[in-house]
């Protein structure tokens, strides 16, 4: 799969003009028509409904271009669930997975009327006692331990993670919830990050769906739907295949067929919870080359760093870069792209070959689109970007303004101090 940027270097040196690099750009024709595909991919479901994970990329406008597409929102904080209120999303459009949760936040989703999907065991009490009641509706995080694998590859390491309860804890939680009044049950696990495979799911959906006939058989629970989470991944590579979605949900659609259907579970709803599928393809981040540097390596300095985009610096993650302007050129030259944080690890890209870089040209970093700017912080004081939507009819919206040093001081309590100097905030 070729890299191409959404958006033209003309595009670019017009939005420049009004809105300065670095900023993150999202496509809404690309995110329109990924959500209608997605849909399209298990219409064979009736309950079928993505729940986008908020995470990945917290902003209103985007949510409310998924809502036209009958998608929820999947929270796991408390400003992820006073955002989703606040565009309209209430009952059984919020579904609440958290981990390690306050009181508070199982209070407002309780509120909201959203479906609580509890991650360990121990949370049965804490939400009761927060709350004052168990839901009839609720949702259990499954985690069953060991290693996850697809044929000799390993997909990830569930066992390792905090996520999610045993199996033992799973049906014990199951039969506690019916005796305090829960009615209808649902399942959810997440045991693989990012897989560029279709056959994830479908071995995923097995999983869960043989546990859900025990789950039935064992505790007599009614078990409404079966959220498969996230996980499917997108190609960040040039060159790597990219899933095909409408094959996921086929997959997912037999094996639903040989175990749910013949054990009277044919009226379960499945649901997904993606994040980086939904949106990763459709953002990118811009930024202009402002420095280079000659020394034991060749290094060009960007006007962004590590608080617009961890994942390289936190992950060792690759992002595909485009020199825009230059995509047909050799990639004759080895640089390190880096930011100016005082970190070392700050860098986009390492021993990458790209074509020549000079100070003035602008790159487009490839898939920010899900946690890139939503990981963003402030350290150094550095300041959070813009977001820019590029609208199907071609214009560009601001959707989220760049953040300012007032912002920035802004929590302090001895900001009347700061008024008074020479700084404009």
């Amino acid at each position: 799969m070729e890299k191409t940027p959404f958006v033209t270097k003309e595009v670019l040196l017009e939005i420049v003009k009004e809105y300065p690099t670095p900023f993150h750009i999202y496509d809404e024709k690309g995110i329109r028509e990924n959500a209608e595909k997605l849909k399209q991919a298990f219409s064979w479901n009736k309950g079928y409904r993505e729940y986008f994970a908020v995470k990945a990329t917290p902003n209103p406008f985007i949510l409310n271009i998924l809502k036209d597409y009958g998608c929820g929102a999947d929270c796991s904080s408390m400003t992820e669930l006073m955002m989703s209120d606040a565009i309209g999303y209430s009952g059984s459009d919020i579904m609440f997975s958290s981990n390690d949760t306050p009181a508070e936040e199982f209070q407002l989703a309780d509120q909201l009327g959203g479906i609580i999907n509890l991650d360990d065991i121990t949370h049965i009490e804490f939400l009761e006692k927060a709350t004052g009641h168990i839901p009839e509706t609720i949702s259990c995080r499954y985690n069953p331990g060991g290693i996850f694998k697809i044929s000799n590859d390993i997909m990830d390491n569930p066992g390792d993670s905090k996520y999610g309860m045993t199996t033992e804890q799973l049906f014990e939680a199951f039969k506690i919830l019916k005796s305090k009044g829960a009615k209808k049950f649902g399942i959810h696990a997440f045991l693989a990050s990012n897989t560029v495979t279709n056959e994830y799911y479908p071995l995923l959906a097995k999983v869960l769906f043989e546990l859900a006939v025990k789950l039935k058989e064992e505790t007599g629970a009614e078990i409404t739907f079966i959220n498969l989470s996230g996980g499917i991944g997108i190609p960040y590579r040039p060159g790597q295949e990219s899933n095909d979605i409408m094959a996921i949900g086929e997959g997912v659609r037999k094996v639903y067929e040989e175990i749910l259907v013949p054990n009277d579970m044919g009226d379960v709803a499945i649901y997904t919870e993606l994040g980086r599928f939904m949106l990763g393809p459709y953002g990118g981040l811009v930024t202009e080359a402002i420095h280079e540097k000659h020394t034991h390596k060749e290094y060009i300095g960007v006007d962004a760093c590590a608080v617009n985009l961890m994942r390289p610096a936190m992950y060792g993650a690759y992002h595909h870069i485009t020199v825009m302007g230059k995509e047909q050129e050799a990639c004759s030259h080895k640089y390190d792209v880096v930011g100016s944080l005082c970190e070392n690890n700050d860098k986009f890209a390492i021993d990458r070959m790209m074509p020549e870089i000079s100070k003035g040209d602008l790159l487009f970093i490839h898939d920010t689109g899900a946690h890139g700017y939503a990981m963003g912080y402030n350290y150094n004081g550095k300041l959070r970007s813009a977001e820019l939507l590029l609208k199907e009819n071609g214009e560009v919206e601001l959707i989220r303004r760049a953040e300012t040093p007032k912002d920035y001081f802004a929590t302090f309590d001895f900001c009347d101090i700061l008024k008074n100097t020479k700084y404009d905030i």
